[in-house]
């Protein structure tokens, strides 16, 4: 008992892991009489055997996937951190903590929301002269760098107004936005002083992207703005160091003579010839420029679309660092990812909601949660590469003595150096050193690496969240988005990173199977498409593939998909969900899995076989008037002739048609009327159907600019017609 009241966090179960286990051994004995039935009930050659054996394939897929899906939900745990027990103990006491910030385009991540990410986490309850806030701005935009000069003189107001009201959350454009209004305990002029003042600073800054300019006048106010000349784009241009607040200066202070934490804006060095590796290649660059500027032994890095939403975050991760039983084998904190943009029944299924409170919670505890690439605190050692050993201890007051002093102009000199093209030539940077190169989701592919090297990572799910941020908000970016998850996903799986392979004896078996569950997201696409497209052409051509209605080998595949849909209806709901949101969740699964996913299998194809390199897209933020008000209705974006909307649309008149095509043959007496037969395949063919019925609204009946265009209905009707013509010569059922 008394461990227990040392210990700085506690590890719960969660509840009703019993019933869980007993639904899911139900499950999978449906489903081996599900496949036994598919192997001892083989047609004859002509009668659909090809078909058959198909979907017996798929079948077994999806069987596969969902035993490797069970790694994460079989047992569960949920982290509570003792903020109180950490400061009773440490007091002020505490390491240091370096904050990296990534942007990459001015125009998909605009300056103004950018700079209320830095504000929020330069407002946290923490010692200031111990956080530095560093950002990475990819794009090397000037512009981005007059919008941190303006947040660097505006914190100065700022935080000490946060601090003295104790507001949450402290993102000035969350906490002005209409949800929040004017709290009980802010002084009303006060308020509307600072109110005026960020209105006014995010006029400037927004003006300036507008116009692409910055004012002569303002340039003159920091030796930074002489970084720029006419010859600097965002692909060719030298390292940018400039620390715009030197918390080590004791002229750098608020308005209440407080110190102000440290804020450092760093564009590395671009250039046409030089491979820049991405995220990857910005987070690695600021690691190396933080060491000669602050070198805190902790690393927090967040997107720039996600604000702090909790004062307290830096102290609850460090509770599970500091802890003294279980601490030093922790390598990283990770904290859900959450939005503030999701409609009510969230249309795109963007909320994640199953992933954050159950998948995650399910890694935590195998090993611990993969590293998703923002909201996440390390310890820098083992972003250096250090492996885990039981000896190890962390000098916490190794981040805390003072360094030498030197001039600034001296260190961001040396900071420089450390940013260019070629520094990383022929070193172990992006292999063994720093986060990994060479992958779409360089976060997962590095959480993996340190997971092998020995260290656990723990995942931290407080009640008010920690990081709030914009998430897709149309269809386009959700498909861009769930394309690059994918492919790089499948990239991990398909090299020596495999989680079999390379994790093999280094993590638990589940701990490499829950890794698995993302890397075979892109496969999936194929079965998937199979499933979506055979049973109905099948319909149509009068070849059963289930057995019988009144059979008794129906029963477990009537058992498997109900209580499947049951249980993922009640994992939605009670990660709070609605109904609603579940239903679209369910179609944005088959839009996904036959679109993005289907992509991301060819591009990584063509990856391997050297026919392309790898690309980012950045995703982004930013909608028109008329787009955001078709999201807020919940009305599904289309607007273009995108490949992947023909793929859609396809797929939903080829079901239309098969399921008209069906019933007028059992309402003309075709098939000698065999409902029995053929009921599991109507029934299937009518869901798809009724999920899709968003498309044929947006293919016949809408007709604002968000609807699909005419020239994508003219080809998905001319590919269904061409199906049906080569059915007839080559029968593919």
């Amino acid at each position: 008992m008394e461990t227990e009241s040392r210990r700085l966090f506690a590890t719960e179960s969660i509840g009703g892991r019993a019933v869980y286990r007993l639904h899911a051994v139900t499950v999978a004995a449906g489903i081996l009489l599900l496949l036994y039935y598919r192997a001892t009930h083989v047609p004859a050659a002509g009668e659909g055997r090809a078909a058959w054996l198909g979907m017996f394939a798929a079948e077994l897929w999806y069987s596969a996937y969902w035993v490797i899906t069970q790694s994460v939900r079989w047992n569960p745990v949920r982290r509570r951190p003792f903020r109180d027990r950490l400061a009773a103990r440490y007091g002020e006491r505490l390491p240091c903590v370096d904050i990296f910030v990534c942007t990459a385009d001015p125009q998909s991540e605009p300056p103004s929301l950018v700079i209320s990410t830095i504000l929020s986490i330069m407002a946290y309850d923490y010692p200031a002269e111990k956080l530095s806030v560093y950002l990475s701005d990819d794009g090397g935009s000037i512009l981005t760098f007059y919008a941190m000069w303006e947040a660097s003189s505006f914190a100065k107001h700022w935080l000490p107004f946060c601090k003295r009201y104790n507001i949450e959350p402290r993102s000035p454009a969350a906490y002005f936005s209409e949800s929040h209004g004017l709290q009980d305990l802010c002084n009303k002029k006060e308020w509307s002083l600072i109110k005026d003042m960020y209105e006014e600073m995010t006029e400037r800054i927004d003006t300036a992207v507008m116009s692409g300019k910055i004012p002569e006048e303002i340039k003159a106010n920091h030796k930074g703005f002489d970084e720029w000349d006419l010859e600097i784009n965002s692909k060719d241009h030298q390292p940018i160091v400039q620390i715009l607040v030197d918390g080590k200066d004791e002229n750098a202070v608020d308005n209440e003579g407080n110190v102000i934490p440290t804020l450092v804006y760093m564009a590395r060095e671009k250039r046409p010839q030089h491979h820049h590796n991405f995220k990857a290649g910005a987070m690695n660059a600021l690691i190396r420029v933080s060491s000669v500027i602050s070198n805190s032994p902790i690393i927090m890095n967040v997107d720039c679309d996600m604000y702090s939403n909790n004062k307290d975050t830096i102290r609850d991760a460090l509770c599970f660092f500091l802890d003294e039983e279980m601490g030093h084998m922790i390598g990283f904190v990770q904290y859900p990812q959450t939005y503030n943009n999701m409609t009510k029944n969230d249309i795109y299924g963007n909320s994640m909601h199953v992933i954050s409170k159950v998948e995650l919670r399910g890694f935590d505890s195998v090993g611990g949660p993969l590293y998703i690439g923002t909201g996440c605190f390390h310890r820098r050692e083992i972003l250096c590469g250090r492996r885990f050993t039981e000896e190890y201890k962390e000098d916490w007051d190794g981040g805390i003595k003072e360094k030498k002093q030197e001039h600034v102009y001296e260190v961001e000199k040396k900071a420089k150096s450390l940013a260019t093209c070629t520094y990383e030539h022929d070193t172990q940077w992006g292999d063994e050193i720093g986060l990994k190169y060479g992958c779409p989701v360089e976060d997962v592919i590095t959480g993996l690496a340190i997971h092998c090297r020995g260290w656990e990572s723990v995942l931290n799910s407080p009640t008010r969240p920690a990081f709030v941020g914009v998430g897709p908000t149309t269809l386009a970016q959700t498909l861009l988005q769930h394309k690059r998850w994918s492919e790089g996903n499948l990239i991990i799986f398909l090299s020596k990173y495999c989680p079999f392979l390379f994790g093999h004896g280094k993590i638990k078996l589940r701990h490499q199977m829950g890794y698995c569950i993302y890397g075979l997201w892109a496969p999936n696409s194929l079965v998937t498409l199979y499933y979506v497209t055979i049973p109905s052409v099948a319909l149509l051509k009068g070849t059963p593939l289930f057995p019988e209605i009144t059979s008794p080998w129906i029963a477990p595949f009537i058992y498997v998909f109900c209580v499947k849909n049951i249980y993922s209806l009640y994992e939605a709901l009670s990660c709070g969900d609605t109904l609603k949101g579940w239903w679209n969740g369910q179609r944005m699964w088959i839009v996904k899995r036959i679109t993005s996913y289907l992509f991301g299998v060819i591009d990584t194809l063509r990856k391997l076989l050297g026919l392309s390199q790898m690309t980012f897209a950045v995703s982004s933020k930013v909608s028109d008037e008329d787009v955001s008000k078709r999201y807020e209705l919940e009305i599904m974006e289309f607007g273009s002739s995108a490949p992947e909307y023909v793929i859609i649309s396809t797929i939903a008149l080829l079901n239309l048609v098969c399921l008209v095509g069906g019933l007028r043959h059992f309402m003309t007496g075709g098939w000698n009327a065999r409902l029995n037969a053929f009921s599991p395949q109507l029934i299937l063919c009518g869901m798809l159907v009724i999920i899709n019925i968003p498309l044929y609204e947006a293919m016949f009946l809408r007709k604002d600019k968000g609807s699909i265009p005419f020239s994508v209905t003219l080809a998905s009707i001319g590919f269904v017609v061409s199906a049906f013509l080569v059915d007839i010569l080559v029968p593919i059922v």
